[in-house]
C-alpha cells in the first residue's frame, strides 16, 4: 500500500483502533488520535505497565499516560483496523 493509500485510510479511521507495523518489524497497537499529511498519531493501547516500546523513552519521561506518538507513512509496513479493544 502506497504512502497517499495510509494517509486516506488513516484519515477514515480517527479514533478506531489500529496495529502499525513498522518497517523495522516493530509493532504498534493504538487508537488513531491524529492525522497529518506525513504522520498518523496514536495513542497506545493496554495497560500502563505495558506500553510496547513507544519511542522517547517510554511515558516515564515526561510525556504520561495518553501521550500520542507520530509515526511517519514513509517508515508504515502494515496498517491492520483491530474489530474490537481488549
Amino acid at each position: 500500500m502506497g504512502y497517499h493509500n495510509y494517509y486516506l485510510k488513516c484519515r477514515q479511521g480517527v479514533g478506531r483502533p489500529v496495529e502499525i507495523g513498522t518497517k523495522q518489524r516493530n509493532r504498534h497497537r493504538g487508537i488513531i488520535h491524529r492525522v497529518t499529511p506525513n504522520r498518523v498519531h496514536i495513542r497506545p493501547l493496554g495497560d500502563v505497565g505495558n506500553l510496547g516500546g513507544f519511542g522517547y523513552g517510554g511515558f516515564n519521561a515526561g510525556y504520561g499516560w495518553g501521550a500520542a506518538n507520530g509515526f511517519a507513512f514513509g517508515a508504515i509496513a502494515s496498517l491492520v483496523f483491530l474489530a474490537f479493544l481488549w
